[in-house]
């Protein structure tokens, strides 16, 4: 009760700074979210911000996608993808899985039209690639849809984590 008590007693500037990075780049969903207080729990807290993503216009689904990282190839990471990405051991693949990565990246990229995305955590280089090879096997609904689950899972993940260290 008390996490609850201090969690609806933040300021925006205060909850933004800590659940601002829980959608990749997309502060504005704690900003959103922020604006629905109060919170009767966790729960409510994590229910209210996934809401805001999940009822976000297909445009802006896509331009949140667009935010997310390169898996293995992108160089600048914000604190949580870097994190991910190292918890995963994606800071080291061998010269043959970074060329496979980067071919998958850019192919990808340009059947879909934003970067591949899944939620690396408790996943290894090869479940990654191995994931990686079949869906970019597949068609634009089913890839979209399948994203946009990858950045919830995402979300809820980072969101546990701020929950659980406060």
């Amino acid at each position: 009760m008390k996490f609850i008590n201090n969690l609806n007693s933040l300021s925006e500037i205060e909850f933004v700074s800590i659940f601002g990075s829980v959608f990749e780049k997309s502060e504005w969903i704690a900003n959103e979210a922020y604006k629905l207080k109060p919170f009767k729990d966790a729960e409510d807290l994590m229910n209210k911000m996934t809401n805001i993503y999940e009822n976000s216009s297909k445009e802006i689904i896509v331009k949140i996608f667009n935010l997310h990282p390169k898996l293995a190839i992108e160089k600048k990471l914000t604190n949580f993808s870097s994190k991910e990405q190292s918890g995963a051991k994606l800071d080291k693949c061998t010269k043959e899985e970074l060329l496979e990565f980067e071919n998958l990246n850019s192919n990808y990229e340009k059947k879909f039209k934003f970067p591949f995305i899944i939620a690396v955590k408790g996943k290894d280089k090869n479940n990654i690639l191995n994931n990686f090879r079949q869906r970019i096997q597949n068609d634009y609904f089913i890839e979209f849809n399948e994203a946009k689950s990858q950045v919830k899972k995402i979300a809820l993940f980072r969101l546990n984590e701020i929950l659980n260290n406060n």
